[in-house]
């Protein structure tokens, strides 16, 4: 199914990119102060990344072959926080910040369609 091989990637993502910010990058984020920027990033993400595939896996238990709304908030909530928050750490341009917020947004659509609408 489709759901699931983007919630793999997602979450293949997420532990490489936690794994690259510790070691190879640990230099750049100190010069910058951002480490907990980017532990931050990769927390929400690996998070997620794990919700990804439990919405993927239910819907395919429930016959449904594509994603579903909230599927795609998840998505494009971890795309929106993470990312900016790791394009902030790398780069340390601060109004990275301002689209932060964007991502939580989403990623709070994506609980609240999950609590409204489960998986319809």
């Amino acid at each position: 199914m489709t759901a699931i091989r983007i919630a793999a990637i997602f979450g293949f993502l997420a532990v490489a990119l936690g794994a690259f910010g510790a070691h190879g990058l640990e230099e750049t984020l100190k010069n910058n102060g951002r480490v907990e920027t980017w532990q931050t990033g990769a927390l929400y993400h690996l998070v997620h990344s794990v919700v990804l595939l439990a919405v993927a896996v239910a819907l395919s238990n429930a016959g449904h072959e594509e994603p579903n709304l909230a599927f795609w908030l998840f998505a494009a909530g971890i795309t929106i926080f993470s990312g900016s928050l790791y394009l902030l750490a790398l780069t340390n341009f601060k109004k990275l910040g301002m689209i932060t917020p964007l991502g939580g947004l989403s990623l709070l659509a994506g609980w609240l369609m999950l609590a409204i609408r489960g998986l319809k």
